[in-house]
């Protein structure tokens, strides 16, 4: 997968896994690893399908309509990839923190609904629930931000509680912050992640 690795200057510190919203790439969330942790590692990825010559990481066939075959395939493609890149650039599989924006939160939370200790953390901006009907993995110890929108059109209020109380019942962590900006992605959010990151006990 088309990526950016950059080494950071605490080692002890988690990796940020970034992942871009549908038609961004590996450039576009680099700004928010510098506000949630400018010492960490950073692994930012390019989802590797095109949509109308937009990347994303899994297709779908509508508006807010996942192709599941595609996300679980896709989902299991990412994270042999993390696998793979813990690998080559010597950082801890185990301490990777994900932060998502719309469509790279959709495959974080996929990440979560379907591999145990995937990640140790995850930023999750305008996320959907990726699956509905299906056993989550043991999520206990998992810290998780749901950034979400009262009056976001792509992602209504109700899909981010009801994915927050999926991960909850799974036995993660979660804190659900609201914005009234639609399905933008604002400083004020951003920042509110950061500062949840800051309170971890990573």
């Amino acid at each position: 997968m088309k990526h950016i690795y950059k080494k950071g200057q605490d080692p002890s510190r988690p990796t940020l896994l970034l992942l871009h919203g549908t038609g961004g790439d590996e450039q576009d969330l680099l700004p928010l690893a510098e506000r949630i942790d400018p010492n960490a590692s950073v692994l930012s990825v390019r989802g590797n399908v095109l949509e109308n010559g937009m990347p994303r990481f899994f297709r779908r066939l509508a508006e807010g309509v996942f192709d599941e075959e595609d996300l679980v395939f896709r989902t299991k493609e990412l994270n042999e990839f993390l696998d793979e890149a813990a690998a080559q650039y010597g950082f801890d599989r185990r301490s990777l923190v994900a932060v998502g924006y719309s469509n790279g939160a959709n495959i974080a939370g996929s990440l979560l609904f379907h591999y145990q200790d995937a990640l140790q953390a995850a930023i999750l901006h305008h996320p959907m629930v990726p699956r509905r009907g299906i056993q989550l993995p043991e999520l206990g110890g998992t810290s998780i931000f749901i950034g979400a929108g009262t009056n976001d059109p792509i992602c209504p209020p109700e899909e981010s509680r009801e994915l927050g109380g999926l991960l909850e019942k799974a036995g993660a962590s979660v804190e659900l912050h609201w914005e009234n900006f639609g399905h933008q992605l604002t400083l004020q959010e951003v920042e509110a992640a950061a500062k949840w990151y800051r309170a971890l006990p990573l």
